[in-house]
């Protein structure tokens, strides 16, 4: 069971940034076919290979927001060090933020 836990969240890599990672080429490759064709007429061959040529831009540009943003907010760097201080700093020792005397207490209703 714990092998199956550990395999279930190997991969932290959302599905959507897969699928744009595989459809990425191909739409690069064929807006790339398609301007350089000479099948279509030359306006409709152009407006055509710009659009998917953008498709396959956007296809790519979640890679990019990740790359950005784990450079900006990463482990790393400057923001992400201060974020992980913060963190242990909010997280208090681990104890609960009561014990047996503050249960009483509020039992009688005095807290």
């Amino acid at each position: 069971m714990c092998i199956l836990m550990s395999d279930a969240h190997s991969d932290l890599t959302p599905q959507w940034i897969e699928v744009s990672a595989l459809t990425a080429p191909a739409l690069l490759g064929t807006a790339a076919g398609l301007l350089l064709s000479d099948l279509m007429h030359r306006n409709a061959r152009r407006g055509l290979g710009i659009g998917i040529g953008v498709l396959g831009i956007l296809a790519v540009l979640p890679f990019v927001v990740d790359g950005v943003a784990g450079l900006v907010t990463g482990p790393r760097s400057r923001y992400g060090v201060r974020r992980k201080i913060q963190q242990i700093r909010d997280g208090g020792n681990g104890l609960p933020d009561h014990d047996g005397v503050d249960e009483e207490l509020r039992e009688q209703g005095l807290i």
